[in-house]
């Protein structure tokens, strides 16, 4: 039999058309719900007084820290309705999608942007030691920012 690799292409191509699709659907889905529940009754007096407060903080830092552990109860709330946050699996990143993976990193960069000295490079060596993960993650969350966003390649360790 023979297989005619025009047809064969046009047949992959469309396949992975769909593949693409459906990342993207969920990604759009993700954009228009992103903390969604950080307005809800029981998230948001808590993120009412803590934010603009760490907004001031250098993220990582250890009163950055200490008023995030303030935030107690509303966090846990937070992170058990967001996927995003690797606290809202017990294997943290290790349980997480690719399109779990590219809402976490879209808030976190969008959360440098809160703060004056906010530095997307920065929270990555950050949270590979809070959320042990491993250099390859680092590396293409890296590269995520340098290649989408246009942002000067820091070394990375």
């Amino acid at each position: 039999m023979k297989v005619c690799s025009k047809k064969a292409t046009q047949m992959h191509r469309r396949m992975v058309r769909k593949f693409i699709l459906k990342i993207v659907w969920l990604l759009i889905k993700r954009a228009f719900t992103h903390d969604k529940s950080k307005l809800s009754k029981e998230e948001k007096p808590g993120f009412d007084k803590y934010t603009p407060m760490l907004a001031k903080m250098t993220y990582g830092s250890e009163i950055y820290k200490q008023h995030l552990a303030a935030l107690g109860e509303t966090l846990k709330i937070h992170y058990s309705r967001n996927r995003h946050h690797p606290e809202f699996y017990s294997q943290g990143v290790k349980e997480m999608d690719l399109v779990d993976i590219v809402e976490m990193f879209c808030d976190w960069f969008a959360a440098t942007k809160r703060h004056d000295d906010g530095n997307i490079y920065a929270s990555i060596l950050k949270n590979k030691e809070r959320f042990d993960y491993g250099d390859d993650i680092a590396f293409i969350l890296n590269n995520t920012a340098y290649r989408i966003f246009g942002f000067q390649k820091k070394h990375q360790k």
